[in-house]
């Protein structure tokens, strides 16, 4: 037995190979009647089940799955009593994907911004046992960039280092690049009953990965923008995201340093911390009271918050320098490719 990725990538493979590859398609839809059809066609042939879970649409998007269901077997439409948002969607698709066994799941949307084009790639590292969970990267085309909106592009570039300090995958981009796949093996063993129903839900995956210790790949792919029309709020990112990934941060640090593990990156933080806003504290309040009096404060009161904030500042510098080293790098799949095999003549 030869593993066919070895030495092929995952296009040139004949179709009746791939077919023993489990691979499931996540399509989450509200009111994509207008687009859907054609995100539906552009899957290719090698897909052997494709979900499509409608969150209670308000158009025809349920008619138009039906339909292409009668000529493509593989369609599976799945529907919400009630609107979910994408995250509650994802769960109830990934939780179906559970059932049938897959061995990969990936998420596309029903717009038509995710190109099928893109999929070979965003399949092979986790094929290949390279990672457990991969996304798309729009960041890393220059070109294609420059298509993006504007205001957009400022966002996720935000939005994009806050993530990485509260998720803990530094080496990542793009966290609202919902072009995802996963290894079936490892979803298993996530807890979806924690992730979100709304937009974070993207984010909330990635902290999960995190404390799975789940190795995550970044793919880089085009940025596609089309006549489609976002359900993403600013305003609701503005409101939602800052403190959810404060909360994020928070639990992540509590369990990845203080409950799975316990490191020098937990000393430094146990001893910077309280070194830092002890000299913040006591500095400031001798500063205003000092003032207050028309005193200069003496050498001792000057130095000793002094240095405490420099130490303080320096163990928490080494803490972050600690926390960039210990991102995930080995899989948890142990590195193994996926039942993806050849049988040798």
């Amino acid at each position: 037995m030869s593993t066919i990725l070895e030495t092929l990538p995952i296009e040139t493979v004949p179709a009746d190979r791939r077919s023993r590859l489990n691979l499931v398609v996540v399509m989450p839809a509200y009111n994509e009647a207008g687009q859907i059809e054609a995100a539906l066609e552009a899957i290719p042939s090698y897909v052997r089940t494709i979900l499509v879970v409608d969150d209670a649409s308000s158009d025809d998007t349920p008619r138009v799955v039906r339909r292409m269901a009668e000529r493509d077997p593989r369609i599976v439409l799945v529907r919400h009593p009630e609107n979910r948002g994408v995250g509650g969607a994802m769960v109830t698709g990934y939780r179906k994907a559970v059932e049938l066994g897959a061995d990969i799941v990936v998420k596309i949307d029903a717009d038509g911004q995710m190109s099928p084009d893109d999929l070979p790639a965003l399949l092979r590292p986790l094929i290949r046992g390279e990672a457990d969970y991969a996304k798309g990267n729009r960041f890393r085309d220059f070109r294609t960039l420059a298509h993006m909106p504007p205001l957009r592009r400022a966002g996720n570039m935000v939005l994009s280092f806050l993530t990485k300090a509260a998720v803990g995958y530094w080496q990542c981009f793009d966290p609202c690049n919902g072009y995802v796949a996963i290894r079936g093996d490892v979803l298993r063993e996530l807890p979806l009953e924690s992730i979100p129903h709304s937009f974070f839900f993207e984010t909330s995956m990635l902290a999960e990965l995190y404390l799975l210790r789940a190795v995550v790949r970044d793919v880089p792919m085009p940025a596609r923008y089309g006549n489609e029309r976002s359900h993403l709020s600013i305003r609701r990112v503005l409101v939602e995201f800052p403190c959810r990934l404060a909360r994020c941060f928070a639990r992540r640090i509590l369990l990845a340093k203080f409950i799975y593990d316990f490191s020098i990156g937990s000393v430094y933080l146990l001893t910077g911390l309280p070194m830092l806003l002890a000299g913040l504290v006591y500095g400031l309040n001798n500063w205003v009271r000092y003032a207050q009096a028309g005193e200069g404060a003496p050498t001792g009161t000057v130095v000793i918050p002094t240095m405490l904030i420099i130490l303080g500042f320096q163990l928490l510098l080494s803490a972050i320098h600690e926390d960039l080293q210990s991102a995930p790098h080995e899989p948890i799949c142990g590195g193994v490719p996926l039942a993806y095999q050849e049988s040798s003549p």
